[in-house]
């Protein structure tokens, strides 16, 4: 199944700005310095966004990150962008566009879901990086990290966690890892979420949600991590017997096992419970909130 992740999703295909991926540099660090160039965290980047630039948040699809760039700008990716005039986006979308990327050079590419504790320790982010195929292995990138800044690791080729989630670790687990842990009493879920400042967006429901995201990633549904479906957003309607199921069959599949990856695959693309099925709520920072068809293989433009 490895092979499928070299082909664009319905997210990551570039559509008519396949030219400006295939333009970009082939080893990851220059790759992710470009993608840099084109986007700029929303919050992170301490620049306040507001109506149709925090807008560019729900962008979606590459193709549509590229339009609103090309829109303003109209050059290569590489040439030189301000940082305020960048594509506003988040992990996610540094990750998809890195993704999109490789995929276009044929590379064995997918977004992984979960958790950072590198950002601001003890506080576990929820997090999107990059998984991309070395060699014989697949290898942890964050593409969104500058490399010239002290981290403890290699951007381009970070640690995994293995076994129980360390409470104190500052690499990336996934949100079936956290979920796992978070069951067993191994860990803090009120440490994981989106915001230590907003309790109501940490703890156990969300992490929930994160584990069908990291599946609908895992099956190249690359989703916002905003869009709600399955239950409601408070985790009324959840059933944790579902999720400590179907949370073993990513961390089986990542131990090498092929049958759960292909049991990951049959679940999601038959379950109604897994799988979103063309229509999310997209819940998101930019004040939208209304069901989104995300069926589109052609998206308008961003300006249509």
């Amino acid at each position: 199944m490895r092979t499928s992740y070299a082909h664009q999703s319905r997210f990551s295909d570039p559509g008519q700005y396949r030219d400006l991926l295939a333009a970009l540099p082939a080893n990851l660090p220059d790759l992710a310095a470009v993608v840099r160039n084109v986007l700029v965290h929303y919050r992170a980047a301490g620049i306040t966004f507001t109506g149709d630039r925090l807008a560019e948040i729900d962008n979606r699809w590459v193709e549509r990150i590229l339009d609103t760039d090309q829109r303003r700008f109209g050059t290569e990716l590489a040439a030189p962008r301000p940082l305020a005039e960048r594509v506003a986006g988040c992990c996610r979308d540094f990750t998809l566009l890195t993704v999109a990327a490789l995929r276009e050079r044929g590379v064995p590419a997918r977004s992984r879901v979960g958790f950072a504790g590198y950002f601001r320790p003890p506080f576990h982010d929820d997090h999107v990086i990059v998984e991309y195929w070395v060699g014989d292995r697949w290898v942890f990138a964050d593409a969104q990290l500058d490399p010239a800044q002290p981290w403890p690791w290699d951007p381009c080729d970070m640690p995994r966690v293995v076994g129980p989630v360390p409470a104190t670790d500052l690499a990336f687990a996934t949100a079936a890892q956290v979920w796992r842990s978070i069951r067993r009493g191994e860990v803090d879920p009120d440490q994981y979420g989106i915001d230590p400042s907003m309790p109501h967006f940490c703890g156990a429901n969300v992490v929930r949600q994160y584990v069908l995201m990291e599946l609908a990633h895992r099956c190249r549904d690359e989703l916002l991590l905003w869009d709600i479906w399955g239950w409601a957003p408070d985790g009324t309607g959840a059933d944790d017997g579902l999720i400590d199921e179907v949370a073993q069959l990513p961390l089986a599949a990542d131990a090498g096992d092929d049958r759960a990856e292909q049991e990951l695959a049959d679940r999601y693309a038959t379950d109604p419970q897994l799988n979103p099925s063309g229509r999310v709520r997209c819940l998101s920072p930019s004040g939208l909130d209304e069901m989104v068809d995300i069926g589109l293989s052609q998206p308008a433009s961003a300006g249509g």
